[in-house]
């Protein structure tokens, strides 16, 4: 779909908030040079920015002579963002002010074995819940929710509000911010793990600065956020970055998108529990019906030098490892970024065990300049990427309110796009 010149200025707008946010204070001159946009379209779009109470004039910098520079800043009180990470067995959210600082978090747990607990309405009610918590946690009057950006499992269409199709729980076209629309007053934006923890690695992780990076989402599911030529990529239909339903094992194990030998069912949760069982079935590390358990079990045993955590990682290792090879020589990133909550419950020893891997698979030229790390985000990745979809939401729905332009509510998928050009 082709862009008009409003869709341009709300993602150039973005991009110069996103700008200010991780390099408070900044100079107009700064932001120009980082953006690559004129000088001018920079002054006019921070001036809708100080319009709408997101940033802040905030003095000037030293000067050898010359001008002093003015500066600006985020005004982390202009209002509150929302990051709901909607996982298969958690509901995860964290209330942000607008520097995306935690200042409250709430969680819920699902059970998906249980009759019932996978239905939307159940799902929806646990994520609400979880949002109005953190909201009266934080003292935050619901006026001042710039927005809510929910993050779920699967393949989801961003622009309808729509689950498109969640394996692990079978779902298919759920109107997901409908249901939601009716428990919680907040503007709503919908995406996916994989595109929230890619954004949040670009704005304050590992490929912040890279152009090429792959985010691999480690949890329950499985699946890699990519950005390339500096663009959150998100493919044709949105559904960019499902390599988890790439084949790793001819005729291998059943996946629950219902093939066989997907990547998922070997390195997500599910398959490294299977991995386990099938090495030492009565191993004290096996907790069935408790992911969470068994992987942080998994993690400290391995510490520990435990024979059986040994083998377990490093089969999983293995299996990761070929896949990553696979996106080395298919995309040679700049970083492989390994994150959500298995690879931090593995840490440092899946770490390991995956670089070796990889090197023993990848071509040599592309794995030269490919550096793989784990996530160093502190707070949960998912949560702040999707508070950012919020955030664009927002700028999206209110900012052209500002100066010359009516506002029109419109969905971009120009998520930190480097672009150039914007009507002044």
């Amino acid at each position: 779909m082709k862009r008009t010149s409003r869709d341009i200025r709300t993602a150039n707008r973005y991009e110069v908030l996103r700008r200010v946010i991780a390099e408070s204070p900044v100079s107009r001159q700064q932001l120009a040079s980082a953006t690559g946009l004129s000088l001018a379209t920079v002054a006019t779009l921070l001036a809708e920015l100080l319009h709408l109470g997101a940033i802040t004039e905030v003095g000037y910098e030293d000067s050898d002579g010359g001008r002093p520079r003015g500066l600006v800043a985020v005004d982390a009180s202009g209002g509150a963002l929302i990051g709901v990470d909607v996982a298969e067995t958690y509901v995860h959210v964290e209330l942000f002010d607008l520097s995306l600082t935690v200042l409250a978090r709430a969680d819920e747990e699902l059970r998906p074995e249980l009759p019932g607990e996978r239905g939307p309405e159940r799902v929806v009610a646990r994520i609400a819940t979880a949002v109005r918590a953190v909201v009266e946690a934080a003292g935050i009057p619901d006026e001042r929710v710039l927005g809510v950006g929910v993050s779920m499992p699967g393949q989801v269409d961003r622009e309808g509000g729509v689950s498109v199709f969640a394996p692990n729980w079978d779902w298919h076209d759920v109107p997901v911010l409908d249901l939601l629309a009716a428990h919680l007053p907040h503007p709503l934006q919908l995406d996916n793990p994989l595109r929230a923890c890619t954004v949040a690695e670009m704005w304050f992780g590992a490929a912040r600065g890279r152009d090429d990076a792959v985010v691999v989402n480690l949890g329950t599911g499985v699946g890699a956020g990519l950005a390339l030529g500096g663009t959150l990529h998100r493919g044709a239909s949105n559904s960019a970055g499902e390599w988890g339903h790439t084949t790793l094992v001819l005729n291998g194990r059943l996946c629950h998108c219902g093939a066989h030998g997907c990547v998922e069912s070997y390195v997500g949760a599910p398959g490294i529990m299977r991995n386990l069982r099938e090495l030492s079935p009565g191993s004290p590390l096996l907790h069935p019906d408790d992911q969470t358990a068994t992987v942080a079990a998994l993690g400290r045993a391995f510490a520990d030098g435990d024979p059986v955590a040994v083998k377990t990682v490093r089969d999983t290792a293995r299996y990761l490892g070929a896949g990553l090879a696979d996106l080395v020589n298919l995309l040679n990133p700049e970083v492989i970024v390994l994150s959500s909550w298995v690879a931090a419950g593995l840490g440092e020893g899946l770490l390991t065990e995956v670089r070796s891997a990889v090197a023993g698979r990848a071509l040599r030229r592309p794995l030269a300049s490919t550096e793989i790390v784990l996530s160093p985000i502190p707070t949960n990745p998912v949560s702040l990427g999707a508070a950012t979809f919020a955030l664009e939401g927002w700028l999206a729905s209110t900012g052209l309110k500002s100066r010359t332009h009516t506002a029109t509510s419109t969905s971009t998928s120009t998520s930190t796009a480097r672009i150039r050009s914007t009507p002044s």
